[in-house]
């Protein structure tokens, strides 16, 4: 008899028995009222899923029913108390799942599939009782920095997400709603609509995640300042894109105004990121004089304030990162107190046990905001991808936060392909529901098996494995920027990279790795349904790295032909643009292609 479980996250605890279980006649799942649409097609989903394992029909009953032997009852009570937790028992007598709540109840159902995945009719009679580390547990996309996603391919996301017990998820808007007054803003963007936000709302809302409104409304607004007719608004306006930061008057409030009253009735959550983070040019142009009477801190909590305000008047629960209020921590305990910081950070060691503190003792409620590492990466940075990871999902359960946020960027154009960022995804998943069980889990397996279905497992370990080629390379270590990626994109003859620490056998290192990591590819059997399951982007980042490599080993030892990196970097561009539409709207492609392409103009 296993005792190990392949439950994705690892359950709190649990319970084995030598005894087994014969479930080979049991047809019936009871699912008594109340109950939602919600809930009621999440163990829908369940019991197809189920039927398909034990080859045979799984019906839903909502009492026991007369005739047939029951697989799983299901009941919501105030016993386990976490409206997320469960207590799932299998037993002789009975298979029973009792939940706080609804969600608790989905994520109990999911637990009980992946059981049957592994025992099939025959599981072992066990107890597992179970509730997260952090309520919210949530994924931020990038979707202005030039890529924006299919609806297709966030449904299939989602799906992926919810069955991880990711219950929330944002995404990252500057320019990239399309807002009926402001078309000259997106009109190259694909932005999505207003139909489109209802509709993925209630996807959303369909598997127990809010997907919470996000819009950057005060640093990062340079897709709105560079054309002419909002330039005035900037902090900087004389400057010759507008800037990126807003000025911190009323002119600027009257326009976020009316773009909340657009944006926000479109979402039936409560919560509204509006970002407000890397205000570089705040106290440097408009409000210069103001800053130098207080500090430009005072200037941007004054604004950020009178932000909250508006959020506030239109029932809505305001989110903003936590990097600029870090500046004068002693600023802290004036913020508004229904607000909700969010502490971030993206290298392994950032100082969340500092941070973290730093709002918990102002009475601040928070949330850890780690990264996926993908960005300005082309592979993964694997190793910084699960310090940081689990480094929030420590010290955020040590100080108190009541959210985990995964954040997935697309700096410089957006170059990686989404499977670069499933490992952030999952392990964020898993540390964040429980870190003490899920620090040590199968990464590699439950890659393989939710987002890939590979029966072979090694798609999920070639994730790892790709995140780790030339990852630390001396005169290449960057925060936020993998060497891979500074090799492809760097200026590597009088640029501010030191190759000089780079030997060739590095170099013939990295490259034989890529070579391990194409052969283990050949054996994937992926079986998902997002085309190639992929393969194809796979191949495609590896191409990239063999050719940053390649540029590398010309630049320094002369080895190679220029020519030869020149259609070498065609070839890219056109693959780029392949796996991009693959999955994204066209809107971005070209700005994010044509910095590719301006590698060539430093060959």
């Amino acid at each position: 008899m296993a005792t190990h479980l392949n439950i994705f996250p690892a359950p709190r605890k649990a319970t084995i028995k030598k005894t087994t279980i014969d479930l080979g006649q049991a047809e019936w799942i009871v699912l008594p009222r109340p109950f939602s649409g919600h809930l009621y097609n999440r163990v829908h989903s369940c019991a197809t899923k189920l039927g398909r394992i034990l080859n045979k029909s799984i019906r839903i009953a909502a009492v026991p029913p007369q005739d047939g032997k029951v697989l799983l009852s299901i009941s919501l009570d105030k016993e386990p108390p976490h409206e997320q937790g469960f207590e799932l028992k299998l037993t002789r007598t009975g298979q029973s799942l009792r939940a706080g709540g609804e969600a608790g109840a989905f994520y109990g159902c999911l637990a009980f599939v992946q059981l049957i995945e592994q025992f099939g009719a025959t599981p072992a009679s066990l107890t597992i009782q179970d509730e997260p580390d952090f309520p919210t547990r949530g994924i931020m996309l990038d979707v202005s920095r030039c890529k924006v996603p299919t609806m297709d391919t966030l449904k299939q996301l989602i799906d992926r997400l919810a069955g991880m017990r990711i219950n929330h998820l944002q995404l990252y808007i500057e320019h990239t709603f399309a807002f009926s007054a402001h078309r000259r803003v997106w009109a190259d963007a694909s932005p999505f609509t207003h139909e489109e936000i209802i509709e993925l709302d209630q996807y959303c809302s369909d598997r127990f995640i809010e997907l919470a409104p996000n819009f950057n409304s005060f640093g990062h607004f340079g897709r709105w300042l560079k054309h002419p007719e909002y330039r005035h608004l900037g902090e900087c306006p004389d400057k010759s894109q507008g800037g990126g930061c807003l000025a911190p008057n009323n002119a600027s409030l009257k326009l976020l105004e009316e773009l909340f009253d657009e944006y926000l009735p479109h979402f039936s959550s409560r919560l509204f990121n509006v970002g407000c983070d890397e205000t570089w040019e705040l106290g440097k142009g408009r409000s210069k004089a103001k800053a130098e009477k207080t500090s430009t801190t005072r200037v941007y909590l004054d604004f950020l304030k009178k932000i909250h305000q508006r959020v506030e008047s239109r029932g809505r629960r305001m989110q903003f990162w936590g990097d600029i209020i870090l500046h004068q921590p002693e600023l802290i305990k004036e913020l508004p107190e229904d607000i909700v910081a969010l502490c971030w950070g993206y290298q392994a060691d950032h100082p969340y046990e500092t941070q973290c503190p730093a709002f918990a003792d102002a009475g601040i409620e928070y949330y850890v905001c780690p990264g996926t590492s993908a960005w300005n990466s082309i592979t993964g940075r694997t190793d910084n991808c699960l310090g940081n990871l689990e480094n929030a999902a420590q010290n955020g359960a040590k100080y108190g936060a009541t959210g985990y946020l995964i954040t997935d960027w697309g700096d410089g154009g957006h170059h990686q392909v989404l499977p670069i960022s499933y490992l952030g995804f999952a392990a964020g998943a898993a540390f964040s529901w429980h870190l003490k069980t899920n620090r040590e889990i199968d990464l590699a397996g439950a890659l393989s098996h939710h987002f890939f279905s590979d029966p072979t497992g090694e798609l999920g370990q070639l994730c790892i494995d790709l995140g780790r080629t030339l990852n630390h390379i001396p005169g290449l270590v960057r925060g936020n920027c993998s060497a891979i990626n500074q090799l492809l994109f760097g200026k590597l003859i009088d640029g501010p990279y030191d190759l000089s620490h780079v030997t060739q056998d590095q170099y013939n290192a990295a490259n034989a790795w890529l070579d391990q990591i194409e052969t283990s590819l050949v054996r994937c059997r992926p079986q998902c349904d997002d085309r190639t399951g992929g393969l194809n982007e796979f191949r495609h980042a590896i191409a990239c790295s063999r050719h940053a490599i390649h540029r590398g080993q010309f630049y320094q030892f002369g080895i190679g032909d220029l020519d030869h990196l020149k259609r070498d970097l065609q070839s890219l561009v056109m693959s780029h643009e392949e796996q991009w539409l693959a999955r994204n709207r066209r809107g971005g492609l070209h700005e994010s292609s044509t910095r590719l392409r301006n590698v060539g103009n430093g060959l």
